[in-house]
């Protein structure tokens, strides 16, 4: 299963400015959703760089990140986030709960089974868990000629990588399963929220550099697919515009 490849799981920090700097944010109206009903004490698994953790802060949160890699860890508190070191299902939350355990792009890297029972016992009862994806989406016709260039150069990432959108059921349809098979939760939901992001054919690039799968390739596989990508979208024009539908699994803790 993903969450046991912990090769991959904590690859993100090898460059934690770059996943910092060009991974995409979480749309407005997600987070507002979130905090709607009066939360204020949020925890963050797989915190990362804070990115999602500096979005609830900005709300007026008091957010905890959990990290297992100090190297992201350090990038997050350098923006004031607040982080204990570890892997959540081993993590102490020293007698204190919360009323938003929330998770961004981080989820699936959490055992589906201990994951939803550790966060149905630090939640206050009626707290909320909610776990998000951006989820890429490209204009068709370029889709198609980059998954024939992933076909030639890296045959099999075309059909798993999140990079190309083809992960998406995969990372939320499963965590919602495991949420309700938990017998923990409540309500469990699955909606979708809509932002886009435009990327240069170098920016593009830059944060494909910061995806696991990509970023585990051989370096002499891995060169010769990033030039073809990126001059694909040279030769569509240059800009990137990706629509992202950032899935978003929450349910209600039962106790």
């Amino acid at each position: 299963m993903l969450h046991q490849d912990r090769l991959r799981a904590e690859s993100f920090g090898n460059d934690a400015e770059r996943y910092d700097r060009s991974r995409p944010t979480y749309p407005a109206a997600l987070v507002d959703h979130l905090v709607s009903s009066g939360v204020r004490r949020v925890l963050d698994v797989g915190c990362g760089t804070g990115k999602a953790a500096r979005l609830f802060m900005a709300r007026g949160c008091d957010v905890v990140g959990v990290e297992p890699d100090p190297r992201m860890a350090a990038v997050a508190r350098r923006h004031g986030v607040v982080v204990d070191d570890g892997h959540f299902e081993g993590w102490d939350p020293r007698d204190r709960t919360f009323d938003l355990v929330a998770s961004a792009q981080a989820w699936h890297w959490v055992d589906p089974v201990a994951g939803p029972a550790k966060a149905a016992s630090v939640l206050v009862p009626g707290g909320r868990i909610g776990v998000f994806w951006n989820i890429a989406s490209f204009p068709a016709d370029l889709k198609a000629v980059l998954e024939a260039v992933y076909r030639r150069l890296a045959p099999g990432l075309d059909e798993s990588s999140v990079a190309l959108g083809n992960a998406g059921p995969a990372r939320y349809g499963a965590a919602a399963d495991s949420l309700r098979a938990s017998g923990r939760f409540a309500d469990v939901t699955v909606s979708p929220y809509v932002h886009h992001r435009t990327y240069t054919a170098d920016a593009w690039i830059d944060q494909l550099l910061t995806h696991s799968d990509h970023a585990a390739m051989d370096p002499a596989t891995r060169a010769p697919l990033l030039d073809a990508v990126a001059a694909e979208i040279d030769r569509a024009g240059g800009d990137l515009t990706i629509r992202y539908d950032t899935w978003l699994v929450t349910g209600t803790a039962i106790h």
